[in-house]
């Protein structure tokens, strides 16, 4: 799958990463892709060749969250952190500390997700704080956006496919 071109990358600050994507789909529905492990795991993979094989989500505020991604060639990556602050449909605040195969990118980082609905559409504004420009500079030079990129295609793709607007396919309330 390749980047259709829609996700924004800004480095606002020396420590900040911000991303950006719009998606043709409420944001109740955007926020109930990112809450849920069973979505999660259809869309949150990263770029070709990757798959999340670990999804822990405890959605509240101090809750935790532990992802972990595997690459064909054996290659593992895992993520985990603790939620901050969570307004349903609207935010989520969380640590998020890398722990496999990310040495340059150690320490914690906070991200902040805000999704805003305007006109049926959203807009999702990822923005993470590193602990340093260093760490930051790491990320970036990691080719992060692309994983990142392909993985909001796939979102966009199953909001898509989500019947009338409702309920994602195969997926119980």
């Amino acid at each position: 799958m390749k980047n259709t071109g829609t996700l924004q990358v800004t480095t606002p600050s020396d420590r900040e990463i911000v991303l950006t994507r719009i998606f043709d789909a409420p944001r109740n529905l955007v926020f109930e892709a990112m809450a849920k492990p069973e979505l999660l795991k259809r869309w949150l993979s990263g770029p070709p060749g990757w798959s999340m094989v670990e999804c822990e989500n405890d959605l509240k505020v101090g809750g935790t969250f532990r992802h972990m991604w595997r690459c064909a060639d054996g290659t593992a990556m895992a993520m985990h952190g603790v939620y901050r602050e969570v307004v349903p449909s609207e935010r989520i605040v969380r640590t998020e500390t890398f722990e496999i195969g990310c040495d340059a990118q150690s320490g914690e980082n906070v991200g902040t997700l805000v999704l805003t609905e305007q006109g049926g559409r959203t807009t999702l504004t990822l923005t993470v704080l590193y602990p340093s420009k260093e760490a930051r500079d790491a990320t970036i030079a990691s080719g992060m956006e692309h994983g990142i990129a392909a993985s909001y295609d796939r979102l966009a793709e199953l909001l898509a496919t989500t019947p009338a607007r409702g309920n994602p396919q195969g997926v119980p309330r």
